[in-house]
């Protein structure tokens, strides 16, 4: 009898399984038929399943920013004020860090080897990915500004981006507090509700 293939989940297993091989040799410098090594599969079934490298990055990108908005928030959730909530995202990059400078480095790789004025106006993906941490991020700190969203996200993203660059003196949880109280100014300058203290 032959075997009988989920195509949807064996998908999702070798995009899982990409992450760690995309970190290791960059976006720019590794091939499909490297990427089909790695994961010990023939090179006709990765491009059964993904008919570029592209596209598989892609997909990529809508998995990792599902997970990582389900994991933040369910270990973020809950959290009622402000300085507690900064400290609570600092504790999260914290033990995330070696997983967020990794994929900061993937992702910077493959922007490096893209056409960025088509980039982003083309691909829904991005797009998508972009909308669900803004979404995440104001769940997280309880406010409908997606400009603010985007404010905060940038902060992090370039906290983050000054570790891959090798600045050790980077503070996470001092960085987030520094945030904090930014945003706790931000907040009563312009008479935004929201749980400070």
């Amino acid at each position: 009898m032959p075997k009988i293939v989920n195509h949807g989940q064996y998908r999702k297993e070798l995009i899982s399984k990409c992450f760690d091989l995309f970190a290791q040799k960059g976006y720019g410098a590794i091939t499909m038929r490297q990427i089909a090594h790695g994961l010990g599969v023939s090179t006709g079934t990765l491009y059964y399943y993904f008919p570029s490298k592209q596209a598989l990055f892609e997909q990529l990108v809508e998995e990792i920013s599902e997970q990582d908005v389900i994991v933040a928030l369910s270990e973020l959730g809950g959290i009622e004020t402000l300085p507690e909530k900064m400290a609570a995202l600092g504790n999260y990059l914290v033990k995330n860090e070696d997983y967020l400078i990794k994929w900061t480095y993937v992702w910077v790789d493959f922007c490096q080897n893209q056409d960025s004025k088509t980039l982003f106006n083309n691909s829904k993906v991005f797009q998508r990915a972009n909308k669900r941490y803004q979404q995440a991020t104001c769940e997280f700190l309880g406010i409908e500004s997606q400009v603010l969203a985007s404010f905060v996200l940038s902060f992090v993203n370039g906290v983050i981006l000054e570790k891959l660059c090798g600045d050790q003196t980077i503070d996470f949880l001092e960085q987030c507090q520094l945030l904090g109280e930014m945003l706790i100014a931000y907040f009563e300058k312009n008479c935004i509700s929201i749980k400070l203290r």
